[in-house]
């Protein structure tokens, strides 16, 4: 690295020019970095537009981070997530490191007050919700930010033919234009190529700088298992090794069921969803991870942002809808390199459900304004108003109700989403001081009891006399070393003794009114990015239902084909490796298997199916260990969708 800037010495009043080592020491406390990490950061501060493709807990969020404070002024977070962002600020802080963040929800005096002081002030880190970049309030205050770098988190849900395309990303690349010479940071966990290249081209990357973390994971064992009775091989699969597990399923029903299974069987377990209130959620989270239970039943709700090393074994229950999905999720076993264990089970109603999910996922038009209608009486949203408002909004209410079926609304949600008609948002606790220091000083002598609560408040959350400050219940407690709930009852009594102004988190999210009720027919939907979006649906659906159906190939190896990946060697330990182990191949036969395939791809393209059909006879475990050799020599290529031909 050239150049190390002038850190903030208000941050750090010992010592400025701290280099990225210095800062990586100083604040969490390592020597070195993870691979990759110093080659994104030197990447970034030599002023490129980078993409970072790391694995979930790999350490995306140091790569913004140790460059953020390096450089003088603050880097704007962009990221679609409220409770990871409320996360890394109440991280940052207990670092002494000044952070913001403004989300889905705050009231236009609340972003006013973030900006004025994040613009003013030693702020190194403004978190913000991509739909906040575009409010001509932002645009007021942006020049006064003094931007040094714009971190984009989740990047992949910029590109429509990612698994989680969110329309508002499409809007980050215009703040490139109020600050040009600001270089962006992309992050990501998983992007196929195609992806990847959506993400460069959506951000307006000048030239494409792309660091990609190896998806090989030598320390993983991924296996598949067709199975009659899933919980008869889960508690297999925990007997055979001792340590924290978490098993997935798809219902938030089966999260109980299982577990109740499970412990019926003498292993501790417990179950999560997102339909739990925050509190039961918090509690369970946090007894998982301090080894309290050994086993976490769960949907797809958990796991983003945890970081527990020791996880031994990841068991989906039910087949994930996509690769993208399961590799983030069996990721998170053995991120501590040592052995760890993804199983996967199936039977072949799941295929079938698989093949049955494309036409939930994308209902039709007239089934995506039916719900929007049903929406908008449920929460009597008046005609021709609703712009920009928030309503209370109960969806397993609603669907009984109205007697819909309750995945057709969640995703006619999603496509309202994607359209900009509606944006479904959590609002997080806040507080905000209402009575003079004076006051403030009598009282907590009056009330001793309280007066622990107040000194925290006000020690981590700057500027809460000025507004409403979001809150987490979670960090307070932690920090008083209490339970959540006497944290809840304390900020109560403050609010009735007119000390703060207390509004706690609901349990159930707001939907956010983005334009206007208008009449049912009037929803106009992009039908062409639809369609398109649709086939990509598919495309995936078929490359997890081959990867469930692959007897052969190595599993780490499929999984680093499909997002581009093809450096990877075979794992040898997953089971595929293990059975191709097993299988003794003499010179004869395999040139006989060899000239058999050549023949058979020679003229055409072939299906694999097709091929093992035409390969009548021949061992399929033999026949692929064939077709691996082959490819491996450069002799055939073969794709994801298990297209085959002759190089």
């Amino acid at each position: 690295m050239k150049d190390n800037l002038t850190h903030d010495s208000r941050l750090t009043p010992h010592a400025s020019r701290l280099t990225i080592h210095e800062i990586l020491k100083q604040h969490w406390g390592y020597n070195s970095f993870r691979p990759l990490q110093e080659d994104i950061i030197d990447s970034v501060l030599a002023g490129n537009d980078t993409l970072a493709l790391m694995p979930t807990g790999g350490g995306k969020s140091l790569c913004y981070q140790v460059p953020g404070l390096t450089k003088n002024g603050l880097c704007l977070v962009i990221s679609p997530l409220i409770a990871l962002m409320k996360d890394q600020v109440e991280n940052l802080r207990r670092k002494n490191i000044t952070s913001y963040a403004i989300y889905s929800g705050m009231s236009r005096k609340e972003v006013i007050n973030t900006l004025k002081v994040a613009a003013h002030s030693n702020c190194k880190f403004l978190y913000v919700s991509p739909e906040r970049l575009e409010t001509s309030l932002f645009k007021e205050y942006l020049p006064a930010l003094e931007i040094n770098l714009i971190a984009v988190d989740e990047a992949h849900c910029i590109s429509q033919w990612g698994y989680d395309f969110r329309p508002p990303y499409l809007k980050i690349a215009a703040i490139r234009e109020d600050v040009p010479n600001v270089p962006v940071l992309a992050l990501t966990a998983s992007a196929t190529s195609d992806v990847q290249n959506d993400i460069c081209e959506k951000l307006q990357f000048k030239v494409k700088q792309i660091f990609r973390q190896s998806f090989e994971r030598p320390n993983l064992s991924y296996s598949v298992f067709k199975v009659d009775s899933r919980i008869n091989k889960i508690i297999e699969v925990l007997r055979n090794v001792s340590g924290s597990a978490i098993v997935y399923c798809k219902s938030r029903k089966r999260t109980k069921e299982i577990s109740d299974l499970i412990q019926m069987h003498g292993i501790s377990s417990d179950f999560y969803h997102a339909g739990l209130t925050q509190e039961q959620r918090s509690r369970k989270q946090d007894a998982w991870l301090q080894d309290q239970i050994r086993v976490i039943v769960c949907n797809n709700a958990f796991g983003m942002g945890i970081d527990k090393p020791n996880v031994r074994r990841v068991i989906h229950a039910d087949a994930p809808d996509c690769i993208e999905n399961y590799y983030q999720e069996a990721g998170r076993a053995g991120r501590d390199a040592k052995k760890a264990y993804a199983v996967l089970l199936y039977s072949e109603r799941d295929i079938a459900e698989l093949n049955e999910s494309i036409s939930v996922h994308y209902p039709s038009v007239d089934e995506i304004r039916n719900v929007y209608q049903g929406v908008c009486n449920y929460l009597q949203v008046p005609s021709g108003g609703g712009e920009g408002e928030y309503y209370d909004f109960d969806i397993t209410d609603f669907t009984k109700k109205f007697r819909l079926n309750s995945r057709l609304v969640f995703y006619s949600l999603k496509a309202l989403e994607q359209d900009e008609w509606v944006e479904q948002v959590f609002l997080p606790p806040s507080v905000q001081f209402i009575n003079n220091k004076e006051y403030l000083y009598q009282f907590e002598k009056d009330y001793p009891q309280l007066e622990p609560l107040v000194k925290t408040l006000l020690r981590s959350y700057e500027g809460i006399f000025e507004y409403p400050a979001a809150v987490s219940e979670n960090v307070i407690a932690r920090l008083l070393n209490k339970e959540n709930e006497e944290i809840k009852t304390q900020l109560t009594l403050l609010h009735h003794h007119r000390i703060i102004e207390y509004t706690s988190q609901k349990d159930t999210p707001q939907l956010f009114f983005i334009r206007n009720r208008v009449k049912a027919e009037d929803v106009s939907m992009d039908l062409k990015t639809l369609n398109s979006r649709k086939e990509n649906y598919i495309t995936r659906i078929n490359a997890m239902i081959n990867y469930i159906h692959e007897r052969a190939e190595c599993r780490s190896k499929i999984i680093a084909w499909y997002f581009g990946d093809h450096k990877v060697a075979s794992c040898g330990v997953c089971d595929n490796c293990l059975q191709q182990k097993s299988i003794r191949l003499s010179k004869e036969e395999f040139d006989h298997i060899s000239n058999r395939i050549v023949q058979s791809v020679k003229e055409r393209s072939i299906q694999t199916k097709e091929l093992l059909q035409q390969l009548a006879g021949v061992n399929k475990e033999k026949a692929w260990r064939v077709l691996s050799f082959l490819q491996a020599e450069d002799k055939i290529e073969m794709d994801h969708a298990g297209w085959i031909r002759l190089k």
